[in-house]
């Protein structure tokens, strides 16, 4: 699908700070594009997996993935898509990271957001909505990443596993028989995966169950239906995880937000 209009107005605008508010249906699909300015893409409603040639990253509501500029990236929305976007230019960018990330949006972050969005797009850069993108800029120097993010490895013999396990999660083929099928040592895959995605295999996998228990929950999936269909033997098992993971159960984690 093309951009909006709303998000193509801002690409040339000559301000350090832009901020667009764009809606979505259940299932939508934002094609892979890039854009000239690094952007904030904050989920309020909905959960947005933004994918890159580098891995995959998972925005429930109350997170944001932060998407440098250049990047081409693939934007799929489970459940309806509330996002709010802020654009910011190269130079105003430069302390902001290199690579993407999922980050926490605080309180006051969120509410700077959708005051910026009321904001004439060319807004006063010396008045009182300068300051609050300046503050803006502020807020963003400090956000810390979360775990919300799946790497995706480039060796050819890994890709055709974690292609496998991230379309299907319930997967239990050991590495050992994958090993067999690519004809190399599990020992050698084992290494491999740690190399190229920092995660051994069973940690590769344990994420990719996770991030699309965070899709289908945002779909209004029960919690026992998502944790059979991603192989866990119980619910209680996958909410251990999930648990273990986010610091809550996968209701209150949705309830809360």
């Amino acid at each position: 699908m093309a951009l909006s209009p709303e998000i193509e107005s801002v690409h040339d605008l000559p301000r350090p700070v832009a901020a667009t508010a764009t809606n979505y249906p259940p299932g939508h699909r934002i094609d892979w594009h890039s854009h000239p300015k690094g952007q904030l893409i904050h989920g309020i409603a909905g959960v947005m997996t933004v994918t890159t040639d580098a891995g995959v990253w998972v925005i429930p509501p109350g997170r944001a993935v932060w998407v440098p500029a250049g990047i081409r990236h693939r934007v799929d929305i489970a459940g309806i898509g509330r996002m709010r976007s802020l654009f910011v230019a190269p130079d105003a960018a430069q302390d902001l990271p290199a690579d993407c990330a999922v980050v926490t949006v605080p309180p006051l972050l969120r509410e700077l957001i959708l005051e910026a969005v009321a904001l004439p797009k060319l807004y006063d850069e010396a008045g009182a909505d300068g300051r609050l993108m300046a503050v803006i800029l502020d807020c963003l120097r400090k956000l810390k990443p979360t775990p919300l993010y799946l790497p995706i490895p480039a060796d050819a013999r890994l890709r055709r596993i974690t292609d496998v396990v991230a379309a299907d999660p319930a997967d239990r083929t050991p590495l050992g028989a994958w090993a067999k099928r690519a004809g190399a040592s599990a020992r050698t895959l084992a290494r491999l995966f740690v190399k190229e995605t920092g995660l051994t295999f069973g940690a590769w996998r344990q994420q990719a169950r996770l991030l699309k228990a965070l899709e289908w929950l945002a779909e209004g999936r029960p919690v026992t239906a998502v944790a059979l269909d991603l192989g866990y033997d119980s619910p209680s098992a996958f909410i251990a995880m999930f648990r273990r993971v986010l610091r809550v159960s996968p209701g209150r984690y949705f309830k809360g937000r």
